[in-house]
């Protein structure tokens, strides 16, 4: 039929329509390839071929068309975006919360380990005990029980003892579901066991002073500086990650008040709002 159509001499071809749209433009939005094919045959034209571009109506109508399509990609791609950050979010919520259960079980350990040792050691000092009733002294009393040194053991000791005994029952006592309480706890717990820590190695320090004599009474000086040096620095350290993680905590808070995490990459919100370590 078109091709009927196209044979009839006086036919415009490329007649425009209200819309300044010609034939082969309607073609080309609504028919077949042959059908467009057959026409530019026939020596029909766009519009555009023409010199007569669409009217400021169709214009208008195009220009929202496209605005409209592009919104609808940018909520799309903003979903998508959301639903991975989600996932992400999730995966390392769980990562997050192995982990402070890691460090949990972890102190359960140290702490029933210092318990053991700390409860053990007063009962093998050195220079053993009083066997037999002898006048200054009582029957079980440490040979070396006047002896300053023995003192700041057993002072320390004891402090070791008992905050490790406090850790076990609060480890075995309570249970924490929420994420924060957790970190709160493994904080707290974490802080006992340096002091923990601490206290035994005065103890063991002090003790060294009895074993080595006053002939080497340098080997003790030496051990007293090694370890102060040893622990002091660890401490030290692990306080300094710790205020610097409360530091990074505070900055984070503050950017994503002003910052929407939608406009962030997977690979940003990975690498700034979680950490793979730090220091409670």
């Amino acid at each position: 039929n078109v091709r009927c159509l196209l044979s009839k001499e006086g036919i415009n071809i490329n007649a425009t329509n209200k819309a300044g749209e010609t034939p082969l433009d309607i073609a080309e939005k609504f028919g077949s390839p042959d059908l467009v094919s057959l026409m530019r045959d026939a020596g029909a034209v766009n519009s555009t071929d023409q010199g007569k571009p669409p009217n400021a109506a169709k214009q208008l109508k195009q220009t929202v068309s496209d605005i409209k399509h592009d919104v609808q990609s940018q909520l799309q791609q903003t979903r998508q975006t959301g639903m991975r950050v989600q996932k992400i979010a999730k995966k390392l919520k769980k990562l997050h919360i192995s982990g402070l259960n890691n460090a949990i079980n972890s102190a359960t350990v140290v702490a029933v380990l210092i318990a053991t040792v700390a409860f053990a050691a007063i009962f093998t000092v050195p220079g053993q005990y009083v066997e037999a009733k002898v006048q200054g002294f009582s029957l079980g009393q440490a040979n070396i029980a006047n002896n300053a040194a023995f003192l700041i053991f057993f002072v320390f000791d004891s402090l070791a003892l008992f905050i490790s005994l406090a850790v076990v029952v609060v480890q075995t006592s309570v249970v924490v579901i929420e994420q924060k309480a957790k970190k709160q706890l493994v904080f707290v717990i974490n802080k006992l066991m340096w002091l923990a820590c601490l206290f035994i190695s005065i103890a063991f320090i002090s003790l060294t002073y009895v074993v080595v004599g006053s002939h080497s009474r340098w080997l003790a000086i030496y051990a007293t500086v090694i370890g102060s040096l040893i622990m002091l620095s660890t401490i030290g350290s692990m306080c300094y990650c710790v205020i610097l993680h409360r530091i990074d905590e505070t900055k984070l808070r503050a950017e994503s008040r002003s910052f929407s995490m939608s406009h962030a990459s997977d690979q940003e919100i990975l690498n700034g709002e979680y950490k793979r370590m730090y220091a409670l």
